[in-house]
């Protein structure tokens, strides 16, 4: 999966996103499916865009609003509706439904209405509390619906999205191996699902406190676990006292494996 927020998507030029997805498509090589989120102001651009990387090895597409954020709900779910109408081929589309972040979003009604009238929106990436991602997966339930709801806010109520129904998470890579071994024991071993988790949470708490924060600090960690340093930024400047905290964080959190 490549082009979400963690990945900077909004400061990204059309060549930058489409190089990410070829990197992406090379280096997984049909492995697993390849899922691309899919920014842009207009219904043009954004199927322009989608149908391109289906083209280009995609399987799913993740829709993101438009940046306006003073239309009516309805706006959005048109928007939606007329960019799922038309993609070409057999994809699967999905819509990062991220309201806290991105400052707009669908109501879970719009979502199960939105599910019955477009075939191909498949799956959601409903970001939010647990509480309200099971209000959605109810909602689509009773309007007939099955399809996967997950979550991401960087694992933030990783165990009671499971619990809420939720298949799985979609998060940014500073954490992610902690999180599936989180995710696997809870089948098993909820007790030592929720005490790995614990370990976790200040990370995950530290770097989800906004977007700037993310793709600042939870790059850097990422990075750091990765064994190089981050050279460049396109958003915020970190501080010294930001970067103690970040080193802190990814020292605890480990080298990744392998």
């Amino acid at each position: 999966m490549c082009l979400g927020l963690a990945t900077e998507v909004q400061r990204l030029s059309r060549a930058e996103r489409e190089q990410l997805v070829n990197w992406a498509r090379e280096d997984i090589a049909s492995r697993v499916p390849l899922a691309v989120t899919v920014t842009g102001d207009t219904v043009r651009e954004q199927t322009e865009f989608g149908n391109w990387a289906v083209a280009h090895g995609a399987q799913w597409l993740i829709l993101q609003p438009p940046s306006t954020r003073t239309e009516p709900e309805r706006f959005y779910f048109d928007f939606f509706a007329a960019v799922m109408n038309g993609l070409a081929g057999t994809a699967g589309a999905g819509i990062q439904n991220a309201p806290e972040y991105l400052g707009v979003g669908l109501s879970p009604e719009a979502l199960a209405e939105l599910a019955q009238q477009c075939p191909n929106f498949r799956w959601l990436k409903g970001e939010g509390a647990a509480t309200v991602l099971r209000t959605t997966i109810e909602c689509l339930a009773a309007a007939g619906s099955t399809m996967p709801v997950f979550n991401g806010r960087g694992g933030q109520e990783l165990l009671d999205n499971l619990r809420a129904g939720c298949a799985g998470m979609i998060i940014a890579p500073d954490s992610f191996d902690h999180q599936v071994e989180i995710y696997r024991a809870f089948a098993h071993d909820p007790a030592a699902a929720q005490r790995h988790y614990e370990e976790v949470l200040p990370a995950i708490v530290f770097v989800m406190q906004s977007l700037d924060a993310l793709t600042c600090y939870g790059k850097r960690i990422a990075a750091w676990r990765m064994g190089f340093e981050v050279r460049h930024d396109r958003g915020i400047t970190p501080s010294a006292f930001g970067l103690e905290c970040a080193r802190r964080f990814a020292d605890s959190l480990g080298p990744y494996a392998g």
